[in-house]
């Protein structure tokens, strides 16, 4: 029987598969004990590390790969800070509620836009090195949905690769900060009060391939980023699989909003890369012939028509990966970039009164619809009116990923297409980054502190992270947690075939990406049930990520097959206008026998 929602036109959940309350693996054969173990080693994690340290804990901080190899160093836009004096909070706090359109906690934002300048200083004083004006004044730039310009950048759009340079400086600094890399957390370990205690974890290349540890902990913080490799097209690293959601979720964790998955609406498309994002879609067409990346055949307007790309494809550094796809910043937007149809028509006009600078929503939405319209599988923005000065300059990052593919945005159009980007929902937590389930935290993308509502506001996301990283190090220190024993989760467990992870990412893709309807994601949750149906026995990393993509694929596509409105980044066919009677929020947990439970939350 399908699990029962309760709230606006209650009815019956699809059915989806039955989820596992804990991954199948050994029992740890090692242990080691610190006082807060950290999972991820993005700005959320090492962030709040540093500031454990601060308070005078020992730290453990677990990576799944190396310390740099996580979603923070692609952020290219920046950090979102009131740092003009002719800004306010207030104007700050308006922008990320009228993004989040309806469902942010005005407490959680007030706390961000208030606490995020003195953050900034922190980075500052670690070491970061951002852009300065001539006089030495910080530059800021605007992004979209930004009625000012208060975001802060390193490097023109390397702002997320310097800061990761800085906190991995500082972590190395100091001696009871340690890093375990190549290390894949398992599950939750917790006492018989049911507190956080520490976690089990596989470490890669020590011990047999079944061999698992533990590490025992008086606290948890959860700091495993996004979940964008649910899907086909993503600009989410490879480890962006969910790990944290799917850990609370098993643990017995509350996670909330996950129906809001962002998608960024200028990725780098790129022709036979990662899938095409509108494949399913009616209207999509395959990639098109012309440059490189799929270009035109029209030549009217200055859109690029038989001509070749003024550079040779494959030329200059070796950027595209068939699991992340490339992001255009919308910085380049911001400081004037346009975008184009294959007409060459500037669609965004007349669309919303910020243009290309409306909100992401806004905009992938316009892209999609248009590329749908035209039977394209991408469209254009236009940067060539910047000059190679800028764009060389301000924006090096994004000029060598387009020189790459054999587009150079000093003489060409950048062919763009929405990816999966970044979930405004995860593992809810109050204002101190605490969780439903005590002595479990979670920062960063991993977490819903309830800041982006159904919308993240550009930029916010760094500043979120190091906000709420530095209120979970306060909260502990108040708190100084001391669980008993820990022990695993009952039941024996079970893993997910390897083979499910193609038609997994391909299901979520057609039938809960960009575009949703009833149908589409009624299809998508069969095909999430029939891949559940698909068990190993060999209990192993591949088939432990499989387990975490179901959980986290099943999760997102029960809330937005219960979200009967379009609001934000969720967008419903059938049901295509916001509606006051969904104004709440959906939140989630996994019962003791596997299913998926769905609360209503009304806001008051």
């Amino acid at each position: 029987m399908p699990p029962v929602f309760t709230g606006p036109e209650a009815g019956a959940l699809p059915h989806l598969p039955r989820l596992p309350r804990r991954l199948r693996a050994a029992a740890p054969s090692w242990t080691e004990t610190t006082d807060v173990c950290v999972i991820g080693s993005g700005v959320a994690g090492l962030t709040c590390a540093l500031n454990l340290r601060q308070a005078g804990f020992h730290v453990t901080v677990v990576t799944k790969v190396h310390i740099d190899d996580g979603s923070t160093r692609w952020a290219q836009g920046g950090v979102a800070a009131v740092l003009d004096p002719h800004d306010t909070p207030a104007a700050h706090a308006r922008d990320t509620q009228i993004a989040g359109v309806g469902l942010c906690d005005p407490a959680a934002v007030d706390v961000t836009v208030t606490e995020g300048p003195e953050r900034i200083a922190d980075l500052i004083h670690l070491g970061t090195e951002f852009d300065r004006d001539p006089d030495g004044s910080l530059q800021l730039a605007r992004e979209g949905g930004h009625r000012a310009r208060r975001i802060v950048h390193a490097g023109g759009d390397a702002t997320g690769a310097e800061i990761q340079r800085a906190l991995h400086a500082a972590v190395l600094r100091d001696p009871w900060i340690r890093i375990i890399e190549n290390a894949m957390v398992l599950d939750l370990l917790t006492d018989a009060r049911g507190h956080a205690a520490g976690v089990s974890l596989h470490v890669l290349g020590e011990g047999v391939e079944h061999g698992v540890g533990g590490v025992e902990a008086r606290a948890v913080v959860l700091a495993t980023g996004g979940l964008g490799q649910i899907f086909q097209s993503t600009t989410n690293p490879s480890v962006s699989i969910g790990d944290g959601v799917a850990l609370a979720l098993r643990a017995g964790a509350t996670v909330t909003d996950l129906e809001f998955v962002q998608f960024h609406p200028t990725s780098l498309y790129v022709a036979g890369v990662a899938g095409d994002g509108l494949r399913g879609l009616p209207g999509a067409s395959g990639p098109g012939g012309g440059t490189a990346a799929g270009g035109s055949e029209l030549g009217t307007d200055g859109i690029p028509g038989d001509r070749q790309s003024s550079l040779t494809a494959g030329q200059g550094p070796d950027r595209v990966r068939a699991d992340q796809q490339p992001l255009i910043s919308e910085a380049l937007r911001g400081e004037g970039a346009y975008l184009r149809d294959f007409t060459g028509d500037r669609f965004m006009i007349g669309r919303h009164e910020l243009a290309e600078l409306a909100p992401r929503d806004v905009v992938a939405k316009a892209i999609t619809n248009r590329m749908i319209a035209e039977g394209k599988p991408h469209m254009w923005l236009d940067a060539r009116h910047l000059g190679r000065d800028m764009l060389e300059h301000r924006f090096p990052t994004i000029t060598a990923s387009c020189r790459a593919i054999g587009v150079d945005p000093v003489a060409d159009l950048i062919p763009v297409a929405p990816a999966a980007h970044y979930s405004s929902g995860g593992v809810r937590t109050d204002l101190y980054g605490r969780t439903s389930v005590p002595g479990l935290y979670a920062a960063g993308e991993a977490a819903c502190t309830g800041l982006h509502g159904a919308n993240r506001l550009a930029s916010n996301s760094l500043l979120e992270a190091l906000v709420f990283a530095q209120r979970i190090a306060d909260d502990l220190a108040e708190r100084k947690p001391s669980p008993g024993v820990p022990e695993l989760p009952e039941g024996e467990g079970t893993v997910c075939s390897t083979t499910s992870r193609a038609p997994l990412q391909e299901a979520m893709t057609k039938g809960a990406g960009v575009l949703r309807s009833e149908s589409s994601l009624e299809a998508t949750a069969a095909s999430l049930t029939a891949l559940g149906d698909n068990v190993s026995g060999r209990p192993r990393p591949a088939t432990w990520e499989a387990t975490n993509l179901l959980t986290v694929a099943a999760a997102v596509t029960a809330a937005a097959h219960r979200r009967r409105e379009t609001r934000g980044s969720h967008w419903r066919e059938d049901h295509p206008d916001a509606a006051d009677a969904w104004l709440g929020h959906l939140a989630l947990s996994i019962s003791s026998d596997g299913e998926l439970e769905t609360t209503w939350e009304p806001i008051r």
